[in-house]
């Protein structure tokens, strides 16, 4: 990959120079890139990108609260092989049947060389991020089971997402190279636009904009809308045909945005703009 064109993003996503400088500079040092930003900002989007503009296959491990680190490398199933003891199955003979691969094992033995997206590791214990350190600096481990090691021909292209749910700690942090998503600034989010809504009306997108980036300022609101939010309410505002004096008049401290259910995803945010409403109706 080091001998490959730089990552310039793709036809369907834009990224930033200095993301495409990040993207770069992990896969030149061969340190997996962590990724942090905003709900909505592409995190988990990049890898499969970065997969697609280098012709690279993309292994995704999506973490939940209750995943361990061991799940990436590999579970044996002795519950399995009890049973089919119990029942005179040949299998049992062979240990390695009761043994499931997990992601980063997929990745070390890819006939490719792939991306490997490790989405939103903040989610798990916190334990979890050290317990891959060794595998990760080693891009090998033991198969205690069966007696092998299993180890990367070549290190994978890792790419790791977090949404600061909880703190990193120091040792992982210091292996990884790291890129916080700004959220979108006007001309870039004009750029992301485009790309979805080729040919949109102008100013449809400067008055929708408009209201985007003021609600997203409101003092007290408990979930700023994100990039697929905006475009989410966009494609409803093309479907219904929304005239543009109505946008106009949507400023967020007078009255809610039109089909505000796209860009509002909680009560609390909806009475915000309820109350802010109603107050400037009363004032003279």
């Amino acid at each position: 990959m080091a001998d490959q064109t730089r990552f310039e993003g793709t036809d369907s996503y834009i990224a930033t120079d200095d993301l495409k400088v990040a993207v770069d500079a992990a896969v030149t040092l061969r340190r997996p890139l962590l990724v942090k930003g905003e709900p909505g900002t592409g995190k988990t989007v990049l890898a499969t990108e970065v997969a697609k503009a280098i012709g690279a296959p993309l292994i995704e491990w999506n973490v939940k609260s209750t995943t361990k680190a061991q799940q990436g490398l590999y579970e044996y199933d002795a519950v399995a092989r009890l049973r089919d003891g119990q029942l005179g199955d040949e299998r049992v003979h062979d240990i390695s049947n009761y043994i499931k691969k997990g992601k980063l094992w997929e990745a070390f033995t890819s006939p490719e060389l792939p991306v490997l997206l490790i989405d939103e590791i903040d989610k798990a214990d916190i334990e979890f991020p050290n317990d891959l350190l060794q595998e990760l600096d080693r891009m090998s481990f033991d198969v205690y089971e069966t007696h092998e090691t299993i180890t990367a021909a070549e290190r994978p292209i890792v790419v790791i997402t977090s949404n600061n749910e909880k703190e990193l700690p120091d040792a992982f942090l210091r292996r990884c190279f790291f890129h916080y998503i700004k959220f979108p600034d006007r001309e870039t989010m004009q750029a992301i636009i485009d790309v979805h809504f080729p040919g949109i009306q102008k100013t449809l997108v400067a008055k929708a904009m408009d209201v985007f980036y003021e609600i997203r300022e409101v003092p007290g609101l408990k979930k700023k809308p994100s990039t697929s939010e905006l475009l989410d309410w966009l494609k409803l505002l093309l479907n219904e045909d929304m005239p543009l004096d109505v946008l106009q008049d949507a400023n967020p401290n007078s009255a809610i945005p039109p089909l505000h259910g796209a860009l509002l995803k909680n009560e609390q945010d909806v009475m915000l703009f309820e109350r802010l409403a109603f107050m400037a109706r009363r004032q003279p």
